[in-house]
């Protein structure tokens, strides 16, 4: 459905003959492989009322991608969490388990401060 005419709604009229509707539509990038993600893993408390997280930054690729790898690692590590603008929060201060975690599934990871 590349042009579905749904995507339209609000143009208006052209009388160009060589006029192509196009789309804002940001293409997602593609998600790297797991040994050229460069993963920065900190504890993370701010605006949490005290309680800690840890904060998973710099995943580049696919959203659901993102939140398959978060739902991994909420499962491994038994807690909630979420997974979003290529963050992934994991709550409570599991930043060693996480990193291990991710080593062990060849992603390059660093632990940062914070």
């Amino acid at each position: 459905m590349a042009n579905d005419w749904k995507d339209r709604l609000g143009t208006v009229y052209s009388t160009n003959p060589d006029f192509r509707f196009e789309t804002n539509d940001e293409d997602e990038s593609e998600t790297l492989a797991p040994n050229k993600q460069n993963l920065r893993v900190q504890l993370d408390k701010k605006q949490r009322n005290g309680k800690k997280a840890t904060l998973i930054t710099g995943f580049i690729g696919k959203d659901e991608d993102l939140k398959t790898l978060a739902k991994s690692l909420k499962t491994k590590c038994g807690v909630g969490g979420s997974a979003k603008d290529g963050e992934i929060l994991i709550q409570g201060d599991f930043c060693n388990k996480v990193i291990e975690i991710l080593q062990n599934e060849n992603y390059k990871v660093k632990r940062s401060g914070g």
